[in-house]
């Protein structure tokens, strides 16, 4: 390991950095799914009820991370308050919830371009779960995790800068839905919730966590920002108020236009929605096109976002050393960067069925790393009450109290006895991922004890 991240990133960088990755391609992919399994009244419920879920995270992230400004975020913060055993187990989840959006990105960039460009897929090479894999796409999975894993190797600040021109892009289409709706929408008749009630909306509301990831981003680059800690916490609330109201519009409107039924059939259900607003199909290639914004800036976020909780594990001795290694020239984590690139380029060999598996194995990843941020939260409240928290919230514990309620209750959604529980290929991916991180760790000589974490956190003080 050589030298110390550098803190170049300015307020409007870390909030691009976070909105783009939370507005990435999802949105774009997924919309016909939300709506033909629970109905636009449904869908919408589910992203409420995520939304608040997250809301209420996000303002306990800004807390501890105007108080802990380093890098890799919910590692510092569980690694204070958990010790060796709740940090690893925390940030490794965190990192699964990252890698798994990057994966989906893989597969997500060639079913975009299977809808703009006509005899896209060529040269069946397999199928997974009935699906063909197509030798075009996994090139061009692999082609762009080469491209947007050395974006991020080369630097942070050229990353953000490459978020910051394509985030507007994004929402710029939105917002042109939203408008062909408001004037060219017919509010089709059906089941505001399809039929489904609340079975429904849970079915949504487990895939919401994979959506608005992306606000933490921000503490994985604290150690990265040039802004006050304080001005830091606001920032994170402010990305998820910002993502919640763009996927509530873009529902309606999609929901305003047609049915779930005709956008399920869709490879790209909002292009086909937009297509439909406007009766034309060029315009709804366009929306595709800026979907592609969609799908890098996702991308982009969360290979900054991943291999910056992966240098922090390796950085306290939980991963092998080589994950700690800064680039002498870019000083960006450059081992992890690629590792996270190569876990991405395996996800399009398993076609476009992928999609769906990553969303939800990633999903309870994500929201059991938020759980465990919360339990660290409560348990730094009671035992570190003196601790600088330039972002505090008032009634920290009742804040921190319903945290707890709802990631225990979203966690629940994914276990079996649901009614939208976790599938068997999703546990594979689960468990494959559980045995590559206890691989890992033995290979670094297992947990840190107690002491040597506590020099480290102290380190980290030091330095910043």
């Amino acid at each position: 390991m050589s030298g110390e991240l550098s803190r170049v990133l300015s307020r409007r960088d870390i909030f691009v950095l976070a909105f783009g990755a939370m507005i990435g391609w999802g949105w774009i992919v997924q919309t016909g799914y939300f709506i033909d399994q629970s109905g636009v009244s449904g869908a919408i419920a589910a992203f409420v009820l995520g939304g608040f879920m997250v809301s209420v995270v996000s303002l306990i992230y800004g807390e501890l991370a105007s108080a802990m400004p380093f890098v890799g975020g919910e590692h510092s913060y569980s690694l204070r308050a958990l010790g060796p055993i709740g940090s690893f187990a925390c940030t490794w989840a965190i990192i699964f919830g990252y890698v798994s959006v990057v994966a989906f990105e893989a597969v997500a960039l060639p079913s975009a371009l299977a809808y703009i460009v006509p005899g896209f897929n060529v040269f069946e090479l397999w199928t997974v779960a009935g699906q063909p894999v197509y030798a075009s796409w996994v090139a061009t999975g692999v082609i762009g995790s080469i491209v947007i894993t050395f974006l991020n190797y080369r630097g942070v600040r050229p990353a953000a800068q490459f978020q910051a021109i394509l985030a507007p892009v994004i929402t710029l289409a939105g917002a042109t839905l939203l408008a062909g709706a408001l004037f060219n929408g017919s509010s089709p008749s059906g089941d505001p919730f399809a039929g489904a009630g609340i079975a429904g909306v849970f079915t949504v509301a487990i895939m919401t966590p994979f959506m608005f990831v992306g606000f933490d981003v921000i503490p994985q680059a604290a150690g990265e920002a040039d802004v006050s800690p304080k001005l830091l916490g606001g920032l994170i609330g402010a990305s998820v108020i910002c993502a919640a109201s763009f996927y509530i519009a873009v529902i309606w409107a999609a929901g305003q236009v047609t049915t779930g039924a005709v956008l399920v059939e869709s490879a790209l259900p909002a292009a086909k929605a937009m297509e439909i607003a406007f009766n034309s199909q060029t315009i709804g290639r366009i929306m595709a096109l800026a979907g592609l914004a969609g799908i890098l800036t996702s991308w982009n976020g969360f290979v900054l976002g991943a291999s910056r909780a992966i240098y922090a594990l390796a950085d306290s001795k939980m991963l092998p050393d080589s994950l700690a290694t800064l680039h002498p020239q870019h000083n960006t984590p450059s081992t992890a960067i690629v590792l996270v690139g190569g876990l991405a380029a395996l996800a399009p060999f398993f076609g476009e069925q992928m999609l769906i598996w990553i969303v939800n194995a990633g999903g309870l990843g994500l929201v059991t790393a938020w759980f465990l941020v919360v339990i660290s939260f409560l348990v730094l409240r009671y035992r570190e009450p003196e601790m600088d928290r330039p972002f505090e919230l008032p009634g920290g514990y009742a804040v921190g109290a319903l945290a707890l309620v709802l990631t225990v209750f979203f966690i629940g959604l994914y276990l079996p006895g649901s009614p939208s529980a976790l599938v068997g290929y999703e546990w594979a991916i689960i468990l494959a991922w559980c045995v590559l991180g206890a691989g890992l760790l033995a290979m670094a000589g297992g947990l840190p004890s107690k002491s040597e974490a506590r020099r480290h956190l102290r380190q980290q003080e030091l330095n910043d």
